[in-house]
């Protein structure tokens, strides 16, 4: 039986892609093994968010020709969309094929075994404008499925490169993402995270149709239980989706709503879309509409130009929005953007000064949101014995609000709602006693012991859009 191999860097929307590759290997009668091992085909699904993802990719790529020089290898993902001659100057490299054109990756390999002519298949980017159809009918992760409903990004931040490797903004058709969403809740799974380059930008190429009317459209699929969205833009929070947020009890009590900066004039040099102000005004809302909230956020510190009293009135700004926790990344250059050009690039000492200044902000709120749970009854979703150790007797999973509890329960139980008290608080994981088993014959969603997730890489510097 044919082998293949997978390695997984940057994002959550790239760990989806890989899942919906790895389906087409399937269905072709491919064995997956682990990227260590010596596999036939070997696909890199790369990252380009900074120069380190570069750098990374390359190594994982060289990595693999090493493996197995025999193997065929395809280098995938935004890397290989932005800099597909870099990649394709690797010796041993087969094939190239970006973050388009996934669906013909099976005729590419087959092209490959009968004539190792290395292959090219990156197109302009810019000139896509349909979503590309991949679907993912099971995960290695057990208990929450990621679909993905949009692609791309038309707001070209200056210190992102993703438009230029994912191209512009394009929506799933809805009757796909539904369809999807089906077959996946009668897989046995109860929580749906909605995900993307762009998450909240769904439907804003659409007539007639938009990310609210998609919401309450999921929100009729009948056995889902909750439905989570990755990352969604302060902008972005219509009255409409703040209907369905208020309205429907499937929607999770928890946003990742990026911030990036919590000074006026570092948000306007990044071109972000909002102010301090707009921003508080629509958190507030959130607040008051939907009480006990999470709202996550991300942050970039030491953006060219940013002088301590900025970086002050940031994180007095960020205290008062009461984050649940911050994803804080220290800028970095990335070759090709606006920012990359700047002036008034920051040291990187005051950078990492400043970064442990706003983990230890994250922290003290993360504590202090869990802390006014202690005695409620959640609802939790068990994911996985505690610390990946079988035998343990402990389960970890997540609340709809995104704590992360850990508490005494059964294996069976992983994938099944059960209801546990929170009885102690902690920054990254809560413990709970249980209060209420699953129901004897709820369905398990399917568990496998291998996945596209086991041999990844998350590379460090601004994630532009962070993924839960």
């Amino acid at each position: 039986m044919a082998t293949v191999a997978f390695h997984t860097l940057g994002c959550k929307v790239n760990f989806y892609d890989t899942e919906a590759i790895w389906q087409l290997f399937k269905q072709e009668g491919y064995e997956q093994v682990d990227f260590e091992s010596t596999a036939d085909v070997y696909v890199v699904n790369t990252c380009t968010v900074t120069n380190t993802g570069d750098k990374k990719s390359r190594q994982m790529i060289r990595r693999a020709i090493r493996r197995n020089p025999e193997a065929i290898v395809a280098v995938t993902g935004c890397y290989a969309q932005t800099s597909p001659a870099e990649i394709m100057a690797i010796p041993g490299v087969d094939l190239v094929i970006g973050t388009q054109d996934r669906d013909k990756i099976m005729p590419y390999v087959k092209q490959l075994e009968q004539e190792r002519q290395p292959i090219n298949a990156v197109r302009n980017i810019m000139k896509t404008r349909a979503f590309e159809e991949l679907d993912v009918p099971d995960f290695s992760d057990r208990t929450r499925a990621f679909l993905k409903i949009q692609e791309g990004c038309n707001n070209f931040c200056t210190f992102c490169i993703i438009p230029w490797s994912r191209g512009l903004m394009r929506s799933r058709e809805p009757q796909s993402v539904l369809n999807q969403a089906r077959m996946l809740v009668d897989a046995g799974y109860q929580e749906i995270v909605l995900t993307g380059i762009h998450t909240g930008g769904y439907g804003e190429d659409m007539e007639d149709y938009s990310l609210a009317k998609l919401l309450w459209d999921l929100d009729k699929v009948d056995g889902l239980k909750r439905i989570r969205i990755s990352s969604i833009e302060a902008s972005q929070i219509t009255d409409e989706v703040l209907e369905v947020l208020q309205a429907s009890d499937k929607m999770c009590r928890h946003l990742h709503i990026p911030l990036q900066a919590g000074d006026d004039e570092v948000l306007k040099r990044m071109r972000r879309k909002y102010t301090t102000e707009q921003f508080a005004r629509k958190i507030e809302h959130i607040h008051r509409i939907m009480p006990g909230v999470a709202i996550t956020t991300d942050v970039i510190v030491g953006f060219p130009g940013e002088t301590d009293e900025m970086f002050r009135r940031g994180y007095q700004f960020m205290e008062q929005m009461k984050f649940s926790e911050m994803h804080v990344f220290p800028y970095s250059k990335r070759t090709g953007t606006p920012a990359a050009r700047m002036e008034d690039q920051i040291d990187e000492e005051i950078k990492n000064a400043r970064v442990h200044e706003l983990i230890d902000l994250s922290e003290r709120m993360q504590l202090s949101y869990a802390e006014t749970f202690v005695g409620q009854v959640l609802e939790i979703i068990p994911e996985r014995d505690y610390k990946g150790q079988p035998g343990s007797g402990l389960l970890m999973g997540y609340s709809d609000n995104y704590l992360q509890l850990v508490f005494e329960g059964s294996e069976d139980w992983i994938g099944q709602v059960c209801r546990v008290k929170v009885t102690e608080a902690g920054v990254n994981e809560c413990r709970g006693q249980l209060v209420r088993a699953p129901e004897a014959g709820a369905v398990h969603p399917p568990s496998r012991a291998t996945g596209t997730g086991g041999s990844a890489e998350t590379i460090p510097g601004q994630a532009a859009k962070a993924i839960v």
